[in-house]
């Protein structure tokens, strides 16, 4: 465990930990400022979208822009444009306008994202590695869900939300700065051939695991605080849904890699899928008693974020080099693709159905999980047997 006390490693999950922030921040902020201006709820589905669709664009390409330009080198434009990309929505209220610059943000923070994770998951051996990316992902969680905390401050004193959220993702300018090794994982002549046609078939769990929390998390910060507030719920307490769930997913991400490492990392990752399966159908009734919701809030959070980490856990088992840079890059296209079409496809039926279909949504796509989980599953004994 002594190496992910390494100055790069600090140094990189400091500045993970404000683009959590500025990420956690931007996303329920533009629903919220469409919302107010009159629009529906399709409208702040598409525009989460797009900046999905701004990863989805990059994310073929992703590992070898970072070969090419340098993973701290690479790290540091992403976040100066996703910072810029925020605070120009400060100035304007063109909605096409707003769509091109959430695309950019979204390209910028995929190339962010499939660097950090390639290089955490080669920082642990087997035993440890679900600890280890659990230290990561808790704290980009702990801050993404201070992200709508911020909103629900800044809103009654201040007219630039939109300046300050870009402002944020700056800050992690001085950390980055101070890293000076770049993850070998990188590397392309390490470890396996990194044609991520020979590496998909070998992760449909982890593929489909990925979209599930890329949607539930978007969805979370984006729509959840209108659904909060179809159930009567006040909007500056039903942004903080968002952090109920974030809390759940923070808190509980090390105790959980931790008896993944001891019990078997298969078995707790399909069992979390479990748990967000039976409870997120309750949630609907549960908004009525507070005592019950936000319990049940930061339990599906904690699940849910269970699912994500042990798949990235999973990456680093699999895969090597050349290999693992493929399969971080597969999943954030899955990510992407599930933010994209996610946000889209539950706008428009919490506007048609209602605000319900936000949860039946989020239940059909943690099912979906389960059965490309019990699939690999079978597999993998069927191999073992011939």
């Amino acid at each position: 465990m002594n190496r992910i006390l390494s100055k790069d490693f600090l140094a990189l999950i400091l500045s993970v930990a404000v683009v959590g922030l500025g990420l956690g921040a931007t996303l329920p902020l533009t629903a919220l400022a469409l919302t107010q201006a009159g629009h529906g709820s399709d409208v702040a589905g598409l525009m989460t979208a797009m900046q999905a669709g701004g990863g989805l664009a990059v994310a073929p390409i992703a590992s070898r822009i970072a070969m090419r330009y340098g993973a701290r080198e690479t790290i540091v434009g992403t976040v100066i444009v996703a910072a810029f990309a925020t605070i120009a929505m400060q100035f304007s209220t063109n909605l096409w306008l707003w769509a091109a610059l959430r695309f950019l943000c979204g390209a910028a923070l995929m190339l962010l994202f499939t660097i950090g994770e390639a290089w955490v998951t080669q920082l642990a051996d087997d035993s440890t590695r679900g600890r280890v990316v659990a230290i990561y992902a808790t704290d980009f969680t702990l801050f993404q869900m201070t992200g709508p905390v911020l909103i629900s401050a800044i809103g009654d004193w201040t007219s630039m939300r939109f300046a300050i959220c870009g402002a944020v993702f700056l800050l992690a300018l001085p950390a980055l700065a101070m890293i000076r090794v770049s993850p070998h994982a990188l590397d392309a002549d390490e470890g396996e051939h990194g044609d991520w046609r020979q590496v998909l078939p070998r992760m449909p769990a982890l593929v489909i695991g990925t979209g599930f929390f890329a949607l539930f998390d978007t969805l979370a910060l984006s729509l959840m605080p209108l659904f909060a507030m179809s159930h009567g719920i006040d909007a500056k307490v039903g942004v903080l849904f968002a952090s109920a769930i974030l809390l759940g997913d923070t808190l509980m991400q090390f105790p959980i890699g931790w008896l993944a490492d001891r019990i078997g990392r298969a078995k707790v990752h399909a069992d979390a899928g479990v748990v967000v399966t039976v409870l997120l159908p309750w949630l609907p009734w549960a908004v009525a008693y507070p005592w019950i919701c936000w319990p049940l809030l930061f339990v599906i959070g904690a699940a849910a974020g269970s699912v994500y980490t042990l798949s990235i856990v999973a990456c680093g088992e699999r895969f090597r080099g050349a290999a693992l840079v493929s399969a971080t890059a597969i999943v954030g296209a899955s990510w992407s693709v599930a933010s994209f079409g996610g946000p889209i496809v539950a706008g428009a039926l919490m506007r048609r159905v209602g605000a319900d279909a936000l949860i039946a949504v989020l239940t059909v796509a943690a099912l979906a999980f389960l059965v490309a989980a019990w699939w690999e599953r079978r597999d993998a004994l069927r191999r073992r047997i011939a």
